[in-house]
């Protein structure tokens, strides 16, 4: 081997040696910026990319509603359960099973996603269907869901009265038919 060769195969080696070190610190930067990317994951892009699936959601004073994951809104979510629908407040949501490992980003929701509980809950009292209100702190209503404020909803219960309920309690609207 001449010196030329040798000059070669050495400018080779070092090449290669620069090379893994790049790609050795290529991919540390790369996991460093999956887990940063991954904190701006929220639990409803997880559950927007998990509709129509079964999943379990476990909430405050509730406890586990199970059904098919209908719809998803910026704050709750309808699960069609066996024989009824339940539209959950996410505020009141300790923990999901059965969610997809993917999310769908804000920017990819259709507009009728991006309603708020209150347009669910107005969509439910235009119906007129008697539903169960559930609290967070464990507490029922049994009535018809009336008109629907900025941050209450107007129920009828018993013997025509009407009891106004602050939205932050509410767990979950539970369908009666």
């Amino acid at each position: 081997m001449d010196s030329d060769e040798g000059l070669f195969a050495f400018l080779d080696d070092l090449e290669q040696q620069a090379q893994a070190l790049y790609e050795a610190d290529r991919a540390s930067e790369l996991a460093d910026r999956s887990r940063s990317e991954y904190a701006a994951v929220t639990l409803v892009s997880r559950l927007m990319a998990s509709l129509d699936d079964d999943v379990t959601l476990d909430l405050l004073g509730v406890g586990p509603v199970s059904g098919r994951l209908r719809r998803v809104g910026p704050d709750w979510c309808l699960v069609h359960g066996a024989a009824q629908d339940w539209v959950l407040r996410l505020a009141a949501v300790k923990a999901v099973e059965g969610v997809s490992a993917r999310s769908v980003p804000e920017v990819a929701w259709s507009p009728v996603s991006r309603l708020g509980l209150g347009s669910a809950l107005r969509r439910l009292a235009d119906t007129g269907v008697r539903c169960r209100l559930h609290g967070v702190d464990g507490t029922t209503r049994d009535g018809v869901l009336g008109r629907v404020g900025a941050d209450f909803v107007e129920v009828t219960v018993a013997e025509g009265r009407v009891v106004l309920v602050a939205r932050q309690v509410v767990a979950a609207v539970q369908s009666r038919t």
